[in-house]
């Protein structure tokens, strides 16, 4: 099965990042950020010499860890 355009440009954009075989603990997701808010990301992450991904995961799971056990349920 041929695949959608959106395919091929996630896989290029996530060479960089694959994982072990056994790396059940991720789960791949398609998040849309607005283009003035992804400049600002992108600015964020030279400046910090990493990459797109690895900051925004980063803030994101500081904030899920931040959230208190009942607010994370919820």
């Amino acid at each position: 099965m041929a695949k959608s355009k959106n395919e091929t440009e996630y896989e290029k954009e996530d060479e960089d990042t694959k994982l072990a075989p056994d790396a059940e603990w991720t789960k791949r997701i398609v998040l849309d950020i607005p283009i003035w808010a992804l400049k600002k990301i992108d600015k964020e992450a030279n400046r910090r010499g990493i990459a797109r991904q690895a900051l925004i995961k980063s803030w994101l799971v500081d904030r899920v860890d931040g959230l208190s056990p009942k607010k994370a349920l919820d």
